[in-house]
């Protein structure tokens, strides 16, 4: 059994700033891809930030500049830091891990609850 728990979203104004923070915890044996994914009302699931077991960061162009994806590879834990946040940010944020549960099983995609921010006056 693997989990993903999401943490760190609420309500904050234009402008603002929070940071949201997702730990994967069961029964893992390693960890490539995490990441965040969000959803509005009405439309599709979107890439928010990614980041691999070495570091490397890929992020949509509408958050480039604004938010910074973080990992830390020994808590098994993924944070995105989120500043300058603007209306159209508003949506569920689901945290995402593409993970091995043995050394001899392909890696799946595991997914949390998701978490919501709201940006608005």
């Amino acid at each position: 059994q693997v989990q993903l728990v999401e943490s760190g979203g609420g309500l904050v104004q234009p402008g603002g700033s929070l940071r949201l923070s997702c730990g994967a915890s069961g029964s893992i044996f390693s960890i490539n891809a995490m990441g965040w994914y969000r959803q509005a009302p009405g439309k599709q699931r979107e890439l928010v930030a990614t980041i691999a077991s070495g570091g490397s960061t890929n992020y949509a162009d509408s958050v480039k500049a604004r938010f910074t994806i973080s990992r830390d590879n020994a808590r098994n834990t993924v944070d995105l830091q989120m500043n300058s946040l603007k209306p159209e940010d508003t949506a569920v944020y689901y945290c995402s891990a593409t993970l091995r549960t043995s050394g001899w099983l392909k890696p799946y995609d595991y997914w949390g609850q998701g978490t919501q921010v709201t940006v608005s006056d």
